[in-house]
């Protein structure tokens, strides 16, 4: 009961706030581990894990690369590795243990998210000896078959590698594995649960640590541009992500992520009329994403066009009744207030 009371208690939603099953992610919230194992300086290297079977977890192989003799833990309980699924490049393992008494966690799917959609992480940052949860939405969605790598702004601190990233009815879509540092604050990706299935098909090994390069951590001009554009957003670097983002959006013009970016450049550039053009491009392709309504209606209230602010607000009633008025009232607090 008390790590329910503290589930609750670390429970922040957003600025605008959206229902959620308490039950559900509760019950995620139970099945939430953490990792951990001495390093060679004698220290304690620890993440987070996710029980997706019996006797089995998965976490980000990053989390295992430190420690020859990893194990579960879940408050003062410690439970054995015997075997590990490694899928280095991709930066999931499947670590396996005994006796372990926590029920596997409900499999959802990246591929039915959203952007605009909520979801929570739960998992152990900075070592926290019960699990933390964060709250926001879906802000990106990047094809990676069989999955969806997933960003979000629901936050994880170290010691969250390996956690999951849970839609509002208690499923697990995604583990939480890098994000960028910055002026601008972090950006948070998570990595798509379908990729569980070929993790499951990969040789039981036995010996640790686990070594190689994950995707994310390719050559800056070799990764796919969502990553390459995260960095300079992070930092505020407008003039890299507006170079960055005008080829992302040469080599994928049907992109609405692309358009976002190089929009999101100019804004801060100072380019008005350019950011909307470009914020307008992206909601053609993406009409469903409430992020760039907000954008368009921020612009449009700086610039007085009254216009193009009602359609902006009309676009998110379609999409979410609710949170068009919540928008409408911060308009008229930002002006009165």
């Amino acid at each position: 009961m008390r790590n329910a009371v503290i589930f609750l208690t670390m429970l922040s939603l957003p600025s605008f706030s959206f229902a959620y099953d308490k039950q559900a992610l509760i019950q995620s919230f139970f099945s939430v581990v953490m990792i951990r194992g001495y390093n060679q300086s004698g220290g304690v290297a620890y993440g987070s894990g996710v029980v997706v079977d019996n006797n089995t977890v998965i976490t980000n192989c990053h989390v295992l690369r430190t420690t020859k003799e990893p194990w579960v833990s879940r408050g003062e309980d410690a439970y054995t590795i015997t075997s590990v699924k490694a899928d280095v490049w991709h930066d999931l393992c499947l670590v396996t243990t005994e006796n372990l008494p926590l029920k596997a966690v409900k499999i959802g799917k990246s591929t039915d998210l959203k952007r605009g959609q909520e979801v929570a992480g739960i998992g152990h940052s900075n070592g926290s000896p019960a699990p933390l949860t964060s709250t926001g939405y879906v802000n990106g969605l990047y094809d990676n078959a069989p999955g969806k790598v997933i960003r979000t702004n629901a936050q994880f601190r170290m010691g969250a590698s390996g956690s999951g990233l849970f839609d509002m009815d208690g499923n697990l879509v995604g583990i939480n594995t890098f994000k960028t540092a910055g002026l601008g604050g972090s950006i948070y990706f998570a990595l798509p649960v379908e990729w569980l299935e070929t993790l499951k098909k990969q040789p039981a090994l036995t010996k640790f640590p686990i070594t190689g390069k994950a995707l994310w951590e390719e050559d800056e001009d070799k990764k796919p541009f969502y990553m390459q554009a995260a960095v300079p957003e992070s930092r505020q670097d407008w003039p890299k992500l507006a170079q960055v983002s005008l080829k992302w959006t040469e080599a994928k013009p049907d992109s609405a992520d692309a358009w976002f970016s190089l929009a999101l450049s100019q804004e801060k550039l100072g380019d008005l009329d350019l950011a909307t053009k470009y914020y307008q491009k992206s909601a053609a392709l993406a009409p469903l994403n409430m992020d760039v309504y907000f954008k368009i209606g921020d612009i449009a209230q700086l610039q007085h066009d009254e216009k193009t602010l009602a359609s902006a607000i009309k676009a998110l009633a379609k999409i979410n009744p609710e949170v068009s008025q919540q928008y409408q009232d911060h308009l008229n607090c930002t002006a009165t207030c």
